[in-house]
């Protein structure tokens, strides 16, 4: 039988070009293998899959099932990922595999992360093929995203290593469940990242995530004080779960506390999707309060996203309050920045990592496709 984080054997194939060995689990003392590349810590008999669905027991060893295929390529604006102070204008290759080590009852990728259709993922690419496909295309940095990259981190790892060698960054957007070996090496290859902090509370984690608060806050603890790595996060509003102002005002607490006041937070807009279709959008003046209530904690850098609000996609100085990044939607209309990243009205620096001409890609959306 199988408990709730395992999966059967079905459609494991032993031969399969996208078995790919993995490096974190360890043999117990009945027999079964326990992944250990997330707190989620799946014990797989034989055969079976953890909740993720890719990683599997074969042969008595963790593999990964989708190492060289993808859910698909497009080039998007960095600003979608969202990075704001990630080299604003430029562009992004990115790429997603299938499935998640989550069970978030509000996925908005809900067709990608919980696809058991493994043999149906759109593109087949090396990771060779991936840096070069971003190389031709232009783009600055290339993005780990759409499901989380914990779960195929051997496959971000070697396309992370073939986009250093011909000068491309990478960038990883994740729920930052992680644990601390895996995550240790993970991040060594990463140049930035986007975290999704879902909430400040632990029973909307348990409960809406099936995961818990804690280790995400050491991945965000770990990204900031332990690597080089420009790190933004992203709390998705989730009217009547996690909106209200006692809790955005801990969590922005918190950041400003035990990261740093600079860090940009991002509030999204929720849609109804996957298993919670019967709650509302999040308004508009949901978000621009989440937004006042973090600034009045003291960040300096709070977005709004998924809604039109030219005030909250523009990053202001952190001295003077002037603007100097002008944004609409993931467009820029305004640069007020030095070639050293300095606002033009008052000199003082601007956290992040900057070019000394912003990018011109724009909003454009390309799909990218590799030949067989």
């Amino acid at each position: 039988m199988t408990g709730p984080d395992v999966f059967p054997a079905d459609g494991i194939n032993p031969d399969s070009p996208f078995i790919h060995s993995t490096e974190f689990w360890q043999t117990l003392s009945d027999g079964r293998v326990q992944c250990d590349v997330c707190p989620r810590a799946c014990k797989l008999r034989e055969g079976q899959r953890g909740l993720c669905f890719v990683r599997a027991n074969l042969n008595g060893a963790i593999v990964s099932t989708t190492y060289g295929r993808s859910s698909g390529f497009c080039v998007d604006p960095i600003e979608k990922k969202p990075l704001n102070h990630f080299y604003p204008g430029s562009s992004v290759l990115s790429f997603g595999t299938a499935g998640c080590n989550l069970s978030c009852k509000f996925c908005q990728n809900w067709d990608i992360s919980k696809s058991r259709e493994m043999d149906t993922l759109a593109s087949k690419a090396t990771p060779d093929m991936i840096a070069q496909a971003a190389v031709d295309a232009g783009c600055k940095s290339v993005a780990y995203t759409y499901n989380d990259p914990v779960i195929f981190q051997e496959y971000a790892i070697d396309v992370a290593k073939a986009c250093r060698e011909r000068g491309v960054l990478s960038v990883a957007v994740s729920a930052g469940y992680h644990s601390p070996e895996a995550r240790n090496q993970f991040y060594q290859h990463m140049d930035a990242a986007n975290i999704d902090l879902k909430s400040f509370n632990e029973e909307f984690y348990w409960k809406l995530t099936g995961a818990h608060l804690a280790p995400v806050l050491e991945t965000l603890q770990h990204i900031y004080h332990q690597t080089d790595i420009w790190l933004e996060i992203t709390t998705l509003v989730i009217p009547g779960h996690n909106d209200s102002p006692s809790e955005l005002e801990s969590l922005a607490s918190w950041i400003r506390t035990n990261l740093g006041a600079e860090v940009p937070l991002h509030f999204s807009a929720f849609h109804p999707d996957y298993k919670m279709l019967d709650v509302p959008a999040t308004p508009k003046a949901t978000l621009v309060k989440a937004r006042e209530i973090a600034l009045a904690q003291g960040l300096q850098n709070v977005y709004t996203g998924n809604v039109h609000n030219r005030e909250g996609d523009t990053t202001y100085c952190p001295g003077c309050g002037k603007p100097v990044i002008e944004r609409d939607w993931y467009e820029l209309t305004g640069w007020h920045l030095s070639a050293a990243g300095h606002c033009l009205h008052c000199g003082t620096a601007v956290a992040g990592r900057f070019d000394s001409e912003p990018g011109n890609w724009g909003r454009k959306r390309v799909g990218v496709r590799f030949s067989e």
